[in-house]
């Protein structure tokens, strides 16, 4: 979320909530090859089935493995430009295994989102590369970041997006050379939300996720009952790396969320429940196959609370990032989820009152205020390559707003335990 998009949103007339954002192929060659992607197709379905079942008695004590999170180090992105245009508003971050085959140098190759919505250049995705040191194994630190490519994303048509038609958050690099991007919307000026497809090296829009109509905005001003709030929309983007196959041909498992509740959910009481889309990529046809409520933790003296990110990490396992801002400044917390046993509210209009539903249970991973280093507007977040030590890396950035007081922060984790 860009504080690019400063609104006050009062959401009802009691006074008690108040919220103010500072801020998709190849064609199939054979029926042999149809028959096995449908095949690939029913048993995840029936996966997803089966996890909505009522859990075993044991289920209980298995619902979080055993991890833990090692602050590695942090990278502070100096102010520049890159082909003319200032770099920043860094929203969300992808790995590409592939990016650079020289293991050795301990350097590896990201993308990153910039949130602009073609305000201060054309919308766009960087490719970064991010080099690790190998003096030590023992003691791998994040050594340094530099810029060396960008991607204009462009419309169906070839055309860039034009001012404010596309808000961008979220980004997760597919297995079929393409990465998905999710946008918020801009509410107030009737863009709605969208996640898209885009070829990875021309940046062009290969499609779109279907979006239920509860996501879409029924107004643009305060007559707004229903969809994602201004500025506060899709954030979250994630693709699940054991559905990953060669070429992309087999189908694949992608996550979205928005950042806050939808106008529709918001609590009375307090501004918590938000939802988690579960979608199955397969050739042209994508599927949503379920939805889950996420309950946001509230932070006590904030301003700025919400889900920035979500990171898939094998196992069944999600990761997700909140952040938080308040008088102290930012705040941000990993935590491990479980969504096995959530009820599916794809048939949940509103959470509005007492709904009977098993939301996705959460479990606190790591509060990154306890690091002991200033924290910036921490928004996107991803796994990267497996360190000496047979863990696995994991990557966060924060997104400066393009403000000269404000940083673009690199913050590099290690992820141990049973997965």
């Amino acid at each position: 979320m860009s504080q690019r998009w400063h609104k006050s949103k009062q959401f009802n007339k009691s006074n008690k909530i108040k919220i103010t954002v500072l801020s998709n192929y190849g064609h199939l060659k054979t029926l042999g090859e149809r028959i096995l992607r449908l095949f690939s197709l029913a048993l995840i379905l029936l996966t997803v089935c089966t996890a909505c079942a009522p859990p075993p008695a044991v289920a209980k004590d298995r619902s979080f493995p055993e991890m833990s999170l090692e602050f590695l180090g942090e990278y502070e992105l100096p102010k520049m430009n890159f082909e003319g245009v200032p770099v920043g508003g860094l929203s969300g971050i992808t790995y590409d295994p592939k990016g650079i085959s020289a293991v050795t140098s301990k350097a590896y190759r990201f993308y990153a989102l910039s949130d602009d919505p073609s305000e201060n250049g054309e919308a766009r995705f960087y490719s970064l590369r991010l080099d690790l040191t190998s003096s030590d194994p023992a003691n791998i630190r994040l050594k340094k970041v530099t810029v060396d490519g960008v991607t204009s994303l462009k419309k169906a048509d070839g055309e860039t997006f034009s001012w404010g038609a596309i808000n961008p958050e979220g980004i997760a690099l597919s297995p079929r050379n393409s990465v998905f991007v999710a946008s918020e919307g801009v509410t107030h000026v009737g863009i709605p939300p969208f996640l898209g497809e885009f070829d990875l090296k021309t940046g062009q829009m290969r499609g779109n996720l279907p979006i239920p109509k509860r996501y879409i905005p029924d107004a643009s001003d305060e007559k707004q009952q229903q969809g994602v709030v201004d500025n506060l929309g899709f954030e979250s983007l994630t693709i699940d790396p054991e559905t990953f196959s060669p070429g992309g041909l087999d189908p694949f498992r992608l996550f979205a969320a928005t950042e806050a509740p939808l106008m529709q959910d918001l609590d009375p009481e307090q501004a918590s429940k938000l939802r988690i889309l579960h979608y199955v990529i397969v050739d042209k046809t994508p599927q949503l196959v379920s939805e889950n409520l996420y309950n946001l933790d509230q932070v006590p003296m904030t301003i700025l609370n919400g889900l920035t990110e979500l990171v898939t990490v094998g196992g069944g396992q999600i990761l997700s990032l909140e952040r938080s801002f308040g008088l102290s400044g930012y705040s941000a917390r990993i935590y491990q989820l479980a969504v096995g046993a959530a009820t599916d509210t794809s048939r949940i209009q509103s959470f509005k009152g007492r709904v009977a539903v098993e939301p996705v249970k959460k479990k606190l991973l790591l509060d990154l205020s306890e690091l002991g280093i200033p924290l910036y507007n921490l928004e996107g977040m991803t796994l990267g390559p497996r360190l000496p030590d047979g863990s696995q890396s994991l990557v966060l950035v924060s997104d400066d707003n393009f403000d000269e007081a404000q940083k673009t922060q690199f913050i590099l984790l290690s992820l141990k335990g049973k997965r």
